[in-house]
């Protein structure tokens, strides 16, 4: 038995097929395809849709009884188009001032097809009114700044009831602070809209397939090999070679790969956004270490990566709970996560991530891209991967889904970035917030975990609340 099926058995049971157990588009000069174009990094299909309801009472003794609700209303509305870019993916919907319950009630039959509520507070007196939203069902998140009324007091007593299951709240007075409370929302739709293309012969079991769809709202179409190959046939070899030099510019150094090797892998990256245009999808994963192993024209490494640098997705060896991470992480944060293999460093109180495939774009599509080498595979010593360096310094945060009711996650900082042959290729090493011991010696459900740019936790813990999502935190 060859090394490289002993690996993949080993990836297979200690993740078990993972769920089981646990930009411009570069098509518009292709004839035919339609473009995907994104509304926000990780969906193409449509805006979030988010009731934003400004609750308070004329003549509230808090903040104070002078104060002019309807300009009030308008100062926050100065600070949404002061911030549009962060809400431009968003529609606001049943936008209006309520000052009584009665009139939350009335309004509440008008959103129940939203993605979440937003309630902006401002005076005293409107437990009545939250009450009445609440009754909506919906994902509710209230912003509260200081001053508006002594009601803070009792929003962890309603959060603990029945009633207040799908509430969270920000207590703050920074106006910033209102693009944080939609995040839940973006990620609850962008897992809804979400379709993960699995390049595989081996299809997932159907009630995996149902408990996703049935949670999220999320399809996995599993596809052969046939449809990358008409897509890799269809790309013009002059614009693929194109894209290879690109590569090739952009890199510090091309230590490996031939150029026969580079232009395929970019003419088999640009075949991976053709077939995601063709399935109105953003997300694809190619078992690549399985059942496609040597039947692609190229290692899909590359493909990946670029998709990832896109505002799309690329995912290994057909890890479809790391997909399903990183449509999740999209939707938080606007940010790609980093599949790895880790292994631990106790002496360093860290671990270190590593995998060939190194996301560039670690801050998003619109930041910058991270400095990398063209490198072959490690384990292969053959294909073409980007060798990426991350920055030292950064706060990051490691996740996966263990099927639809679990995610396990840690927090850290980057400390290293190592460049030894020993291991995949992009490697960094996370001082890890909590016990080293902890996390190795009760580490479970898979290997792979995602990792992704800044302490995202108050952002998961809001997704989980509201998706009923257990929130474990592995050290």
């Amino acid at each position: 038995m060859t090394g490289e099926v002993n690996r993949r058995e080993f990836l297979q049971m200690t993740s078990g097929c993972a769920l089981a157990l646990g930009a411009g588009s570069a098509f518009a000069f292709q004839a035919g395809t339609n473009p995907l174009t994104l509304t926000s990094p990780g969906c193409i299909k449509s805006k979030v849709r988010v009731a934003k309801i400004y609750a308070g009472v004329p003549k509230a003794h808090w903040p104070t009884p002078l104060m002019d609700l309807d300009a009030e209303v308008q100062r926050y509305e100065g600070e949404f188009a002061r911030m549009k870019k962060e809400f431009s993916d968003v529609d606001f919907v049943a936008s209006r001032l309520v000052t009584q319950p009665e009139q939350a009630s009335a309004l509440r039959e008008n959103i129940t097809d939203v993605d979440g509520i937003l309630i902006i507070h401002l005076s005293m007196g409107i437990s009545g009114m939250l009450a009445e939203v609440l009754k909506a069902n919906r994902p509710t998140m209230l912003f509260a700044a200081p001053y508006s009324g002594h009601e803070w007091t009792s929003f962890a007593t309603v959060m603990k009831s029945k009633e207040g299951a799908l509430l969270d709240c920000i207590l703050s007075s920074d106006f910033k602070d209102l693009a944080v409370a939609i995040r839940p929302f973006r990620a609850i739709h962008h897992l809804r809209d979400a379709k993960i293309i699995n390049v595989s012969t081996n299809v997932p079991q159907a009630q995996v397939l149902k408990s996703v769809a049935d949670k999220f709202g999320t399809e996995i179409k599993t596809i052969g090999v046939g449809p990358i190959m008409e897509s890799y046939n269809s790309i013009d070899k002059a614009v693929a070679d194109a894209e290879g030099e690109r590569w090739i510019k952009e890199a510090e150094r091309v230590v490996e790969p031939s150029r026969d090797e580079i232009y395929r892998s970019a003419r088999l990256a640009l075949a991976f956004e053709k077939v995601l245009a063709d399935e109105k999808a953003t997300v694809i994963t190619v078992d690549c270490y399985g059942s496609m192993y040597r039947k692609l024209p190229a290692f899909p490494c590359v493909g990946f990566v670029r998709l990832n640098n896109m505002g799309l997705g690329g995912i290994c060896e057909s890890d479809l709970s790391c997909a399903l991470t990183h449509v999740l992480l999209q939707g938080l944060t606007g940010k790609p996560g980093f599949i790895s293999d880790p292994t631990m460093d106790e002496s360093v109180k860290g671990i270190i991530l590593a995998h060939c495939l190194g996301t560039l774009k670690m801050d998003g599509p619109d930041g910058p891209q991270a400095p990398y080498k063209l490198r072959t595979i490690m384990e292969r010593q053959e294909g073409c991967v980007p060798q990426a360096r991350m920055r030292v310094g950064q706060k990051v945060t490691q996740l996966r889904f263990v099927g639809v009711d679990l995610i396990r996650h840690f927090t850290g900082t980057i400390i290293d970035v190592p460049d030894t042959d020993r291991g995949c290729r992009t490697k960094i090493t996370v001082g890890i917030d909590g016990d080293p011991q902890k996390l190795w010696q009760n580490w479970a459900d898979g290997l792979h975990r995602q990792t992704v740019y800044g302490d995202i936790t108050a952002d998961l813990r809001r997704f989980c609340r509201f998706k009923d999502v257990k929130l474990l935190y592995e050290a």
